[in-house]
């Protein structure tokens, strides 16, 4: 039995549910070029292992690096995770959760890449992109 606690969500139109556990209800928000892209803005989410779908085959999946994937709902757009492919960890958006009472910001990464128009007030841990890629990203050639 995985300890933790049970999220669920689902993207705007309802095609897609989610279901994942969280070791702790831990928002990070990633301040890189391609989640500011792609949400018009810090990605907020929520790190989840056990990760079920209802609806996968409305799901779209973009390879945006060498090591992770980023997946959308096809028919109304939401922005719904980042997965991590070999460790099968889900970066799931914070805002297609059910319950977002609990939740609250403890990390930010990217740090060094984010613009000058927006400052998050939480004190939270934080990453540069270089800090981010020792950490996570896989040696060159090892993907």
């Amino acid at each position: 039995m995985t300890q933790g606690i049970q999220l669920t969500g689902k993207c705007m139109c309802g095609a897609v549910r989610i279901t994942g556990i969280a070791s702790e209800p831990k928002v990070a928000a990633c301040h890189c070029d391609m989640c500011r892209r792609w949400t018009s803005g810090p990605y907020f989410e929520v790190t989840c292992k056990n990760v079920t779908f209802e609806g996968e085959d409305s799901i779209t999946k973009i390879r945006s690096s060498d090591w992770a994937e980023r997946g959308f709902c096809k028919k109304c757009g939401s922005n719904l995770f980042y997965h991590i492919i070999d460790s099968n960890e889900f970066q799931i958006a914070a805002g297609i959760l059910d319950d977002q009472s609990d939740l609250h910001l403890s990390l930010q990464v990217f740090v060094d890449r984010k613009p000058t128009f927006y400052t998050l007030a939480d004190k939270t841990e934080t990453m540069t992109a270089a800090e981010v890629y020792a950490a996570y990203a896989p040696p060159p050639g090892q993907n």
